[in-house]
């Protein structure tokens, strides 16, 4: 590559710190980008200091998050590649659509308004945070059991449980309720601009044994884009679920990212 190294923003989802994109900065930084991953609104430095203080968090909204988002992104000297895992790359996805950055990588992105599919196993991998309304303005913390289903089911319990100890935070509950009432909602915050055909490219990318956001979803949000002449791709990661930014296989996925953004000319 020449000239200044091209921006990466990691942006990551629900219960995970942001520290979690560690591996994911190095490489990308070793490829010669300039990587860098900020954590949520109000998000503590540490996952230590996270979950002390779940309260900081607590009611963050998505339009919030992706208001956070975009201006640190004003702030880098060029467009930034933003690349989003779960939550993070429905923030990836409408920040695209809105213009903002030279191109999204979606890992596993949440439901976005238009959606339809809503899998059982999607259903309950949300339980933790949807199965209560009074959840609606907190933060919730996953259980070791819960993390297993919704991330690590597709990885040995025991790196599961090594993933759980090491990345989880709480999270707030409201995107989740935001992201399911999307459909029945006008201005719903989980809208994106999936029509616009003068953003960047935008690649989605799936695990087929995804709990928390299920391949047939990821399917469907391609979908949404149809209308758009933009660059819009999909690929499927077959047997991983939701934790494969972080887990063992992580580098099989940011290898195939650095490969699209190569073939992009980025």
């Amino acid at each position: 590559m020449t000239g200044a190294a091209t921006p990466i923003v990691f942006v990551h989802g629900l219960w995970l710190h942001a520290t979690s994109w560690g591996p994911w900065l190095d490489l990308f930084r070793d490829a010669g980008y300039a990587p860098v991953a900020p954590g949520w609104p109000n998000e503590p430095a540490t996952v230590s200091e996270a979950r002390a203080e779940p309260e900081l968090v607590a009611d963050t909204s998505i339009d919030e998050a992706v208001a956070h988002y975009a201006a640190l992104i004003d702030d880098l000297d060029a467009a930034p590649v933003i690349i989003g895992h779960s939550f993070g790359g429905l923030i990836t996805e409408k920040l695209l659509g809105r213009g903002v950055g030279a191109a999204g990588v979606a890992i596993d992105p949440a439901q976005i308004k238009g959606v339809l599919p809503l899998p059982l196993a999607q259903l309950r991998a949300g339980l933790p945070a949807l199965g209560n309304p009074a959840n609606l303005h907190k933060a919730v913390s996953l259980t070791r059991k819960e993390f297993r289903y919704g991330f690590g089911n597709a990885v040995a319990e025991e790196e599961s449980d090594a993933l759980f100890e090491r990345w989880a935070i709480p999270s707030p509950a409201r995107p989740l309720f935001q992201a399911a009432a999307a459909n029945f909602v006008m201005h719903s915050q989980a809208a994106v601009d999936t029509d616009n055909s003068d953003r960047g490219p935008l690649l989605l990318i799936s695990g087929t044994a995804d709990h928390t956001v299920p391949d047939s979803v990821t399917r469907s949000t391609l979908k949404q884009y149809r209308d758009s002449t933009a660059v819009t791709e999909l690929r499927q990661f077959e047997g991983r679920g939701h934790s494969l930014t972080v887990d063992s296989g992580w580098r099989d996925v940011a290898g195939a990212v650095l490969d699209w953004l190569k073939s992009q000319g980025l």
